[in-house]
């Protein structure tokens, strides 16, 4: 009679202790991953909160980089429009150096000036980023490039307006201005061109921090992962293992109760 009460009791307990295992074992795979709660691993949840904020942060500055690769593409078009401003002015110029123009000539030639100067000043105060202004001012634009503070690069934005480019009340009504006029344009084509080339040094500069973020994103994920998700195989094997211990349990305890029923009924004849 001991040795069953032993039976009983460790079958028992062991059936309980199998019955916990069983729900968090169903927890793991109904839910995927192998941190449900802190008591399953506490130093793995708070690690992996933190990869987790990483990879949030990582995945924002990509679309920081996204936006900031926008600003300079439109920089790009709008300094390539005042280049081609700029070109037919110095074209302008040129032809109004020459001795053989009439006074209506170089009238003609000022108003076509004075409108192309226009769309310059133009194309500075109304190209915009989301409502900032990105080529009417001398700023800096500071993109955030990592999910840490102080990861960030700078972009200078430019001011590309006719004063700035020292074109302001050019004229072309005399030969003498007509050709000065040759040299200050030959300076603001160069400033612009120096404008593009920096700007084509910064998109170069996010794309290649694009791509580190993007594998270290990768990266993090995968660790994430494997911290994280349960794996459904060994976690299934270890579910089926358990339930036939549990069975098994059941059993001897039926098996036994059994027993001291039969037992007991004889002692009640």
């Amino acid at each position: 009679m001991r040795l069953s009460q032993e039976q009983i009791s460790f079958s028992t307990n062991r059936s309980q202790r199998n019955a916990s295992q069983i729900e968090k074992s169903l927890v793991k795979l109904g839910s995927g991953t192998k941190i449900a709660k802190g008591s399953d691993n506490a130093s793995g949840l708070s690690i992996s909160e933190t990869m987790r904020a990483q990879i949030r942060g990582i995945s924002r500055a990509q679309s920081n980089m996204q936006d900031g690769l926008s600003v300079l593409e439109a920089s790009n078009e709008g300094l390539n429009n005042v280049n081609g401003l700029l070109q037919r002015a110095r074209e302008l110029a040129v032809m109004s150096s020459n001795d053989t123009l009439t006074v209506n000539d170089r009238q003609n030639s000022q108003v076509e000036l004075k409108q192309l100067l226009e769309a310059v000043d133009d194309t500075a105060q109304k190209l915009e980023f989301n409502t900032k202004n990105i080529l009417g001012q001398n700023a800096e634009m500071k993109l955030q490039v990592g999910a840490n503070a102080g990861q960030h690069m700078t972009i200078q934005l430019v001011d590309v307006s006719s004063k700035t480019l020292g074109l302001e009340g050019a004229s072309l009504e005399m030969r003498a201005d007509a050709e000065q006029l040759i040299t200050t344009i030959d300076k603001a084509i160069q400033t612009v061109s120096s404008h593009l080339t920096r700007v084509g040094s910064n998109m170069e500069a996010i794309e290649h921090h694009l791509t580190n973020a993007l594998v270290f994103e990768n990266n993090l994920s995968t660790s994430l992962s494997l911290l994280e998700d349960t794996d459904m195989a060994k976690e299934m094997m270890n579910f089926v293992n358990m339930d036939i211990r549990q069975q098994g349990d059941h059993l001897l305890v039926n098996n036994v109760n059994q027993n001291m029923q039969s037992v007991m009924n004889l002692f009640s004849r």
